[in-house]
């Protein structure tokens, strides 16, 4: 894993290496074995590498055809052995071992098209010199980020947003329709990003740029549920080639010239990962974990079974609530918007444990409840249709209360409430988001603490809108369970779980996750699968745990399934000694940023000073106005550079108004 950085200038403008330098630099932490730049007139690369394949041999920008194509490359290409061996049938020639050359062979030989033979997770740009243009692509599902920003006749890209702003072309304003989208789906969604100007390449796509200064972006894959079996599939036969795929993704991921772990949570994804990793070595496997004071959010015994059960060498971070506060700051910086829940920092500091344990590389579960049929919301939404199909009874409900046995104050709740929340009625069932509606409109309560000018401008906003026009032609025609994990799979995956809680808390620390879940040939044959196969009934990621057996303790695969979750707001307020949130939510630097409203803030900054704050609800409102105020404070606070440094948020004195 790498950090990337570059500039087109389409009036032929010679690039600055220096801004180069100066870009790259912001994304250090990505690669900080080696960085270089390349320029050549009006187009510049720069690369910060993280040394992993090919360590000697992978320097970058690397050069191709003779000097007229040079890369800039942050990710891996795990099928890279096969395709050099295919690569060199036909004629071409190699001088190093790493997969940044076969990238560049690959675009020799079959063009744009190269990205479909590639297994992998990566964002890169190529500079055909011969045909003047820039070439940019991100992986199927959006493991790698790719930002980019038109400023007038010029194009500027990187890995993370803090690179493009090393640009002094690029400006730093909040984009309010960007806030709006996390504060209703905990992501904005590409390309749209929180900085006005500032887009992200989406999942699965590639750009083309001419000299001229067209640019054209075009999908190279789509997910789709079209080819989903009408009748029932042998589970048996289905769990056996659902297993055989786990384990070639797992081998694949394993290809590193540095020690490889895993995250252990103890839960069923990330346990079934580090099984097949056992089966493709000798060497005691290193495995780590997070563990929290709080009883309610820590697994530390099922995490335990699992190592003695795997034999691996296990190590923990603890993390208390005053770890949470006193990391949250650098969380924000990294993930570059604002978050509804905290437990990108205990990752955060994971991350930390793993890379100072020597290791750069780490295999996790990320992706299995996503690809088959995992989350909560799958089923809720399963047990909300049978409710609806029965509005009057009062047994059907209950099976929500069974679901949620973590929050208490949804159980007290009347009825009437409940069929509120949940949307059970006739206009519910017929809306193509029915899955997502309750955890939307829950994420939406936090616009009430928006200034009265925030919610001006965004008055009349559809906020599904958008959404609605970039569902598939078919969508319609897919089951229930396909059409909800399409929406998960397309939104919150990559626009939080693989980077606010995945890519951007592991590569602040110099770490590279990579989940076999995520291989797109397992992803495309769960995608074929009957429901009935991925949720039985309740039973939820059936045919994993099937294909699963005898790999992992049998009393993890029998435990239910327990969402990974950490201590929520009330970090902030528990006196560890953090005095930038109280800085940072107090009334006067509230209105002065102009997001929020101060009166409605200092409410329910209350509320948790006097320990009456409760539910999910507030808990996101709080998180989700420090992040934002974070974000302010280093991006677009006059102090940003020494914030860039890591420095105490409660320095900032000054914000871009908006």
């Amino acid at each position: 894993m790498c950090g990337i950085a570059g500039v087109f200038d389409f009036d032929g403008r010679p690039v600055d290496a220096a801004l180069l330098r100066r870009m790259i630099g912001r994304v250090r932490h990505r690669g900080p074995d080696d960085a270089g730049v390349h320029t050549d007139g009006p187009v510049g690369l720069a690369h910060a590498r993280l040394s992993i394949v090919d360590v000697a041999g992978g320097r970058q920008p690397m050069a191709g055809r003779a000097g007229s194509l040079w890369i800039a490359f942050n990710g891996e290409i795990f099928n890279h052995v096969e395709l050099r061996e295919e690569l060199r049938a036909r004629g071409h020639t190699f001088s190093t071992r790493s997969d940044t050359e076969v990238i560049l062979k690959a675009y020799e030989d079959r063009g744009d098209a190269c990205v479909r033979d590639f297994n992998g997770q990566w964002a890169f740009a190529i500079w055909d010199a011969r045909r003047r243009r820039l070439f940019l692509s991100r992986d199927r599902l959006g493991v790698r980020p790719l930002f980019y920003a038109h400023t007038g006749r010029r194009l500027v890209f990187g890995s993370e947003i803090k690179a493009l702003f090393g640009h002094p072309a690029v400006p730093r304003e909040l984009d309010l329709r960007g806030l709006d989208e996390v504060f209703t789906f905990w992501c904005a969604l590409a390309p749209r990003t929180v900085f006005r100007g500032v887009e992200e390449l989406p999942p699965g796509h590639s750009m083309i740029v001419e000299a001229s200064g067209g640019v054209r972006i075009t999908p190279h894959w789509r997910l789709d549920y079209q080819a989903v079996a009408g009748g029932e599939r042998d589970a048996g036969e289905a769990a056996e080639e659902l297993r055989a795929l786990l384990l070639d993704a797992t081998r694949l991921r394993l290809r590193a010239d540095v020690p490889v772990g895993a995250y252990l949570s103890g839960g069923l994804d990330s346990t079934v990962v580090t099984a097949l990793v056992t089966r493709f070595t000798d060497t005691r496997l290193r495995t780590f974990s997070v563990v929290f004071d709080d009883p309610e959010f820590d697994e530390r015994g099922y995490q335990r079974d699992a190592a003695r059960f795997l034999g691996s060498e296990h190590a923990e971070v603890r993390c208390s609530a005053g770890d949470i506060a006193r990391v949250f700051p650098d969380v924000i910086r990294h993930t570059e918007t604002p978050i509804l829940r905290t437990a990108p920092a205990p990752l955060y500091l994971l991350s930390r444990l793993v890379r100072g344990q020597g290791y750069k590389v780490v295999l996790t579960g990320e992706g299995a409840d996503e690809v088959l049929g995992g989350y909560d919301v799958f089923k809720e939404a399963k047990i909300r249709r049978f409710w609806a199909a029965v509005p009057g009874s009062r047994m059907r409900p209950l099976l929500l209360r069974r679901m949620y046995p973590w929050l208490p104050n949804l159980q007290r709740q009347p009825e009437a409430y409940r069929r509120a929340f949940f949307h059970v009625e006739p206009a519910d069932l017929a809306s193509p988001f029915f899955s997502h509606l309750p955890r939307w409109t829950l994420t939406a309560g936090l616009k009430r603490f928006l200034a009265p000018a925030v919610r001006a401008a965004l008055a009349g906003r559809d906020v599904y809108a958008e959404l609605r026009e970039r569902l598939p032609a078919r969508y319609g025609d897919w089951p229930p369970l396909c059409q909800a994990q399409h929406l998960e799979t397309t939104g919150l995956l990559p626009g939080y779980i693989l980077s606010s809680q995945g890519d951007r808390v592991a590569m602040a620390h110099s770490v590279e996750l990579r989940s076999p879940f995520l291989d797109y040939r397992v992803v495309e044959f769960a995608a074929a699968l009957p429901p009935s196969l991925k949720m039985r009934a309740l039973d939820e990621k059936h045919l994993l745990k099937r294909a699963a057996a005898g790999l992992i303790p049998p009393a993890i695969a029998a435990r239910p399934k327990q969402p990974y979750r950490a201590p929520e707001a009330a970090v902030f307020f528990d006196g560890s000694g953090e005095d930038y949130a109280a800085e940072l939510l107090a009334p006067g630097r509230i209105a002065g940023d102009g997001i929020f409203d101060p009166v409605a803030v200092d409410r329910l900054v209350e509320k948790f000073r006097e320990g009456r704050a409760i539910g999910i609800r507030d808990n996101m409102a709080l998180v989700g106005i420090l992040s934002t105020q974070l974000l302010i404070h280093h991006f677009l606070a006059s102090s940003e550079e020494r914030s860039e440094h890591g420095a105490d948020p409660a320095g900032a004195s000054s914000v871009r108004r908006h």
